[in-house]
């Protein structure tokens, strides 16, 4: 085993000393989650989901599974409680769900919901930024052509842990404003390309919508959106993916 490997390999077994999934300790840990947890959440089948009612400007969405048990654990771990080595696994996640809806012939362009400036700065890095480099590494070495672009800067928001779904829709409405350079990289990956919009968690739709429709209407149409988990307020529908 080459030294690096080995040193990561020591590392997954010494540090942390419980599972970010069910907090379980004196286990063997791999990128700090343990066997029971990796099964629980690699036995996941991405699926359509539809918030109910759905924002306008929402397009289809998938999503991993439920915001439930191990799997809203660990991203609350790696969201915010700082296991950053977390980023592997559920990008690798991410991954297979955008692999699972995506035509295989076609390549991908993935872009994601960022966070806001104080949210990284809490976070110590923007989280999603982290799950994107992961997902289009994990799809690339899978023999994807998959590109990542930032189009996207998130303004200063209020907490929207208690809105309803109408102040949700108001606040993200505005939420979002373009990083032109970064916007004129995506127009010039997207034809030909599917291009999917990533997140952690899909609640009411109206942050996915609204960053939608904001590439939209600045010529980055979103074909999709992908995200580890969503809310049980959600109907299942049919995704159409092109």
């Amino acid at each position: 085993m080459p030294v690096g490997a080995l040193w990561q390999a020591l590392a997954d077994l010494v540090l942390p000393a419980s599972c970010a999934g069910c907090g379980g300790s004196g286990q063997t840990l791999r990128h700090e989650v343990c066997a029971d947890c990796a099964r629980a959440v690699e036995s996941l089948r991405a699926a359509p989901t539809r918030p109910d009612p759905a924002p306008a400007g929402l397009p289809a969405c998938v999503a991993l599974g439920a915001y439930d048990g191990r799997l809203r654990e660990l991203i609350l771990a790696f969201k915010e409680r700082g296991r950053h080595r977390l980023a592997r696994p559920l990008g690798a996640l991410l991954a297979e769900a955008v692999a699972a809806s995506a035509a295989p012939d076609r390549p991908l362009l993935l872009l994601y919901v960022p966070d806001t400036a104080e949210a990284a700065r809490a976070r110590h890095g923007d989280h999603m930024r982290a799950l994107a480099r992961c997902a289009a590494e994990r799809l690339r070495e899978a023999g994807r052509r998959a590109g990542l672009a930032a189009p996207l800067r998130a303004l200063p928001k209020a907490d929207s842990a208690h809105l309803s779904s109408a102040e949700r829709a108001a606040g993200a409405s505005g939420a979002f404003v373009l990083r032109r350079g970064a916007l004129e990289r995506a127009r010039q990956a997207a034809p030909g390309s599917v291009t999917v919009l990533l997140d952690d968690i899909v609640t009411t739709g109206a942050t996915l919508a609204a960053a939608s429709s904001l590439l939209a209407d600045a010529g980055v149409r979103v074909d999709g959106c992908v995200t580890l988990a969503a809310t049980r307020r959600y109907l299942p529908h049919r995704a159409i993916w092109p």
